[in-house]
């Protein structure tokens, strides 16, 4: 019989998607009766999502990106509480992203990362 470790990285990659999932669900319980206002549309090189968020300064706002997941919160001494996240098909670009507080709506222009080539060339002998 053989056994052949996995590397972590490797391993960990495998059960990501399964603990957003969870995450996912278990965030979404709690607030499954309150209706969140949220548009989302897309270009080619940017997601803009809008979030309406009344009563919220931007100083009492967090906005946190992973990947291709967004997170948006509020902070613990915040009048409001609010908390959200969102999982995109792509990976953000956060250099090219800004976020702008406006009236009540938290509008996200999130510059697309194009994907990086994985394919590694083979010489032949």
């Amino acid at each position: 019989m053989l056994f052949a470790t996995t590397p972590l990285g490797f391993r960990h990659s495998v059960y990501s998607p399964a603990v957003r999932s969870l995450e996912r669900f278990l965030t979404e319980i709690p607030c499954a009766g309150q209706q969140k206002s949220c548009t989302i549309s897309q270009d080619e090189k940017f997601y803009t999502l809008s979030f309406d968020v009344p009563g919220i300064a931007k100083e009492q706002l967090n906005i946190g990106i992973e990947g291709g997941i967004v997170r948006i919160e509020s902070k613990q001494d915040s009048a409001r509480q609010y908390k959200v996240a969102y999982e995109l098909p792509q990976s953000i670009d956060v250099g090219s992203s800004e976020a702008k507080l406006e009236n009540g709506v938290l509008t996200l222009k999130l510059g697309k990362q194009p994907p990086a080539s994985r394919v590694n060339a083979l010489t032949i002998n």
